[in-house]
């Protein structure tokens, strides 16, 4: 009998991102770990970044992205227009993002932030 790794969990996750990709058509697989924080006040959906800080939320991969959103999977809740800071681990990307979309999955949510401002150039598709 082979040995059997987690590649199969981690391709069922990778899914569950694809499956939301789909609704985003410019949406490629990009694979950058980052540091995702939310916005104070925002877990009840009625507050922004503003003055109050974030919150560390937890380390996650950014799946897929477009020029405007990004894509990844969560194991704490998200709602629809929660804010949340988007920040690469090599300090290259820290953007504030809205979400826009999330697929609730048991012990993980699939969610696309949409960025509040313009970030030129953090996808690059050759």
């Amino acid at each position: 009998m082979p040995y059997q790794a987690s590649a199969p969990a981690r391709a069922l996750e990778v899914d569950f991102v694809g499956q939301l990709a789909k609704f985003f058509p410019e949406a490629t697989p990009v694979r950058i770990p980052i540091r995702l924080s939310r916005a104070n006040g925002s877990e009840n959906g009625n507050g922004t970044a503003g003055g109050n800080g974030w919150s560390p939320l937890e380390e996650t991969v950014i799946e897929f992205g477009t020029p405007r959103e990004v894509l990844f999977l969560v194991k704490h809740p998200l709602e629809f227009a929660d804010a949340v800071l988007v920040e690469s681990k090599d300090g290259a990307l820290r953007a504030e993002a809205s979400v826009v979309a999330a697929q609730y999955h048991p012990e993980r949510t699939v969610v696309a932030g949409r960025f509040l401002k313009p970030v030129p150039n953090w996808i690059v598709k050759s």
